[in-house]
């Protein structure tokens, strides 16, 4: 594990308990999101019900995912966060593990969700991370994402600052987004933005479907 991953997942074992008391219901005020992970859902039924929660954190979408008649499996860097997740949502397959290398078998996957965990890919990480999601999922299904905008410069300096750690962030332009998409084998079904709340950058959402064909493919 290279020094900047490492990082990372030691900094959100810190922030692990953070997570677990300051998200607690927190989706029941965001409808955006919440219409977001429902048009996932629906969409993703015509696939199958097998999906993979990547980054998940406290594991705080899978109950909402289990609900709209998915089966969720969670993946997380940090293992304090799966340590939590496994105490406040019991009942879902968790694995630590890194996005780049998934602990999953080709095309096995209906869909999965990204919710702001692809904003600490540096560049030299991106194409590799985006062709792993591509690679779980199987033709016709779908992956969902929420994101930050921004230019992708490289950010320090946020709220886990005050909490004694940081870590690298990168907020990515939707064309960027949809750019890594298509590289990887993904189609655009949809994408929309919230607008920015003071301090903080507009919210992106990407729904797209694994189309198997990437984009430098003559087919595509």
């Amino acid at each position: 594990m290279d020094a900047r991953t490492e990082e990372l997942r030691d900094a959100h074992d810190v922030l692990s308990q953070w997570y677990a008391k300051n998200l607690v219901g927190v989706l029941d005020s965001m409808p955006v999101e919440r219409a977001m992970l429902d048009l996932f859902a629906e969409m993703t039924l015509a696939v199958g019900t097998e999906v993979a929660d990547v980054g998940c954190g406290t594991g705080r979408l899978l109950p909402y995912l289990a609900g709209r008649g998915l089966s969720p499996r969670g993946v997380d860097l940090s293992p304090k966060m799966i340590e939590v997740a496994r105490r406040d949502h019991p009942g879902f397959a968790y694995e630590v593990a890194d996005l780049r290398e998934l602990p999953l078998e080709d095309v096995s996957l209906a869909g999965v969700v990204c919710w702001f965990s692809l904003i600490y890919l540096a560049p030299d990480a991106r194409a590799r991370a985006f062709t792993e999601l591509a690679r779980v999922v199987r033709p016709g299904g779908y992956l969902v994402t929420a994101f930050k905008h921004g230019d992708g410069t490289l950010r320090r300096n946020g709220l886990s600052t005050d909490l004694g750690v940081d870590f690298d962030r990168y907020w990515l332009s939707a064309a960027e987004m949809e750019e890594r998409f298509a590289a990887a084998g993904f189609a655009l079904v949809f994408q929309g933005s919230v607008p920015p709340e003071e301090g903080s950058p507009p919210y992106g959402y990407m729904l797209v479907r694994k189309t198997g064909l990437r984009s430098d493919d003559p087919r595509a």
